[in-house]
């Protein structure tokens, strides 16, 4: 219902009429105070209501929080997960690197030692093929 049609419905009530009696003017009176608070209380929300309201906002509220807040600790969970995987990953590659190195070093040592040892096969070849 419109709050026009309301109004419509509620008698209007001129000032204070000499020619009504005095039972007519104190419901005069009555009717005006009604059409006065009825239009107050379109006005205004009830207060019920707005707690009501307020409750259901902040309920949605810690509905979308406590799911933001889930993902987001997922999110950090994850996060965590992967620096310990990658730490874990850095480390494996720090040790097959030095081992790589070690190696390395092993093998030209090796070498040089074997490039050392042929030095005088080499120099009596050659004194084979000079004679």
């Amino acid at each position: 219902m419109s709050t026009n049609n309301l109004d419509a419905d509620l008698p209007q009530v001129a000032e204070e009429d000499p020619t009504q009696g005095p039972a007519d003017q104190v419901e005069a009176a009555i009717r005006e105070f009604v059409r006065q608070d009825m239009t107050q209380l379109r006005r205004m929300p009830p207060a019920d209501g707005a707690a009501e309201v307020a409750t259901n906002i902040n309920s949605l509220v810690q509905r979308v929080a406590g799911a933001s807040l889930r993902e987001m600790q997922n999110v950090i969970w994850e996060l965590e997960s992967l620096r310990d995987f990658l730490q874990s990953e850095g480390e494996r590659v720090q040790r097959e690197i030095s081992s790589y190195a070690q190696l390395t070093q092993a093998a030209m040592s090796s070498t040089r030692n074997v490039a050392d040892s042929m030095v005088p096969w080499k120099k009596v070849g050659e004194s084979k093929r000079v004679a």
